[in-house]
């Protein structure tokens, strides 16, 4: 890591944890406010929602928009580290419409423009939102979206099949369950030394303190049936169409939930669209490693400038 991505991560100003209660269900905040922000970033997760993983992408964000916006990220219900809701479960609908619901009670005082920055379903989550509050809503970023089911992707079809089968889900739910009840250090060795091999300190202490829970991987797999059934409809081209100046994508080179095909799909269908294909190996997770975060916080940061720089000099 270069001299210049070590110096940001030592001027970071700190993100505020929080829990905030809307319509009636606890979720997780990240904050960061501006001292006279010029503008409001709402960033929405994938799943899972848990905004932890996304801890140095944001606080690099802020960094890298010097100081001109407020940032806030919202986790999903029930995918929280305590089981605030008791074992209920939670659609990709339901979910929506929650973060609607924020705005409108937690964000109706904000007077700046919101930029919405999506992450996979996280990006399907927030064109919904930019359709609904198109008066607040003035530019939305979608990173690695998960906007359509990938049918040539055999772990979408593995995790669909799963997802589908109370059986298979409770079982996996279960398992996963078991290793969150292992004492903390055994837990954090066992991620470092599979899925967590180059992942962050905040990626493997939010895995291991949020998504070995039983409620919380139930919740994952039930909103993961909802993205499938919703996803296989055709997505609004219409819509991206007559927002496009005020969208942007990023995709990656191999990432079956954000697929190239799709990438391609919306050049075609939305000519003249904001595309990118990130190119410097990074994955789907790109959260969970302080490169990844550092990286797509740098290109973000920039499509956000360059937005509002034209929009000044119109």
């Amino acid at each position: 890591m270069g001299s210049e991505n070590l110096s940001l991560i030592d001027t970071r100003k700190r993100a505020n944890f929080r829990l905030c209660n809307v319509s009636g269900y606890k979720m997780d905040l990240l904050e960061i406010h501006a001292k006279d922000p010029k503008f409001h970033v709402l960033f929405i997760p994938g799943n899972p929602g848990v905004i932890s993983f996304y801890l140095d992408f944001l606080e690099s964000l802020y960094v890298l928009l010097d100081g001109t916006a407020s940032v806030t990220a919202i986790s999903h219900i029930a995918q929280t580290e305590k089981n605030w809701e008791h074992g209920r479960l939670f659609s990709l609908q339901e979910q929506t419409d929650h973060k609607m619901n924020f705005i409108e009670h937690e964000l109706q005082d904000v007077e700046v423009p919101i930029v919405l920055v999506g992450h996979s379903i996280g990006s399907y989550i927030s064109l919904d939102i930019f359709k609904r509050f198109q008066g607040k809503v003035a530019y939305c970023i979608c990173l690695y979206p998960f906007l359509a089911v990938n049918t040539k992707s055999s772990t979408q079809s593995i995790i669909k099949k799963i997802a589908a089968s109370r059986t298979l889900s409770t079982g996996f739910s279960s398992i996963v369950a078991i290793l969150g009840l292992l004492p903390v250090w055994i837990s954090r060795i066992l991620v470092k030394n599979s899925v967590g091999n180059s992942w962050s300190p905040a990626a493997v202490e939010a895995l291991c303190s949020h998504v070995l829970r039983y409620h919380t991987v139930q919740n994952m797999l039930y909103m993961a049936m909802t993205e499938f059934e919703k996803l296989s409809e055709v997505p609004d081209w219409s819509f991206m169409r007559e927002k496009k100046s005020q969208m942007a994508f990023l995709f990656g080179v191999d990432d079956h939930w954000g697929p190239l095909d799709l990438y391609e799909e919306i050049s075609n269908k939305v000519p003249g669209a904001v595309l990118a294909v990130e190119k410097e190996n990074f994955t789907h997770a790109f959260s969970c490693t302080e490169a990844g975060s550092l990286w797509v916080a740098k290109h973000v940061s920039g499509l956000i400038k360059n937005y509002f720089s034209k929009i000044d000099s119109e």
